[in-house]
């Protein structure tokens, strides 16, 4: 039942709930060498006991510690995907990445339409700045600013002592 090339579950241990292939057999007896491969299940290639393992109908031919490049290509050819409902953990990480994007695009939508309305904003206080300072020039050429006045009344003074 245990033998190489077997889908199995993993029923204890971190991976618990992930399917994995056996691709040998270990030294002691009740273990094997099991592996998702990683890229698909997430089960990286390790040594597990038999009683942590709960065997599916399904077996692929492989040969014993094959790469995980064969076993990618042998779940392509017999769609192994689609029986076991698993979905690929690149295909996963590109929709997350998708969704990311996204994300940080809107935030930078956002952010230049902030910055738009800040660079409005000072547009309006210069030119209100501008339309005020008119005012202060005129007051400072027609010489009827305070400071100009004091010293104007002291010079007077001054002169007529």
């Amino acid at each position: 039942m245990f033998e190489v090339g077997r889908i199995c579950m993993k029923t204890a241990g971190r991976e618990a709930g992930r399917f994995c292939v056996i691709i040998g057999k270990d030294k002691e007896k009740g273990f094997v060498v099991v592996t998702g491969p990683k890229s698909v299940t997430k089960v990286r290639r390790r040594r597990c006991n038999l009683t942590h393992l709960e065997p599916t109908t399904f077996k692929i031919d492989i040969k014993e510690n094959a790469t995980d490049e064969e076993r990618l290509e042998i779940f392509e050819k017999e769609n192994i995907y689609e029986k076991l409902h698993i979905e690929r953990i690149s295909e996963i990480r590109k929709e997350r990445h998708e969704k990311r994007e996204e994300k940080i695009e809107k935030k930078e939508e956002k952010v230049a339409e902030i910055k738009e309305e800040i660079e409005e904003e000072k547009e309006r206080k210069v030119k209100e700045h501008k339309e005020e300072k008119p005012k202060k020039m005129k007051k400072k050429e027609e010489g009827k600013t305070k400071h100009t006045a004091k010293k104007g009344e002291k010079k007077e003074k001054t002169k007529e002592k």
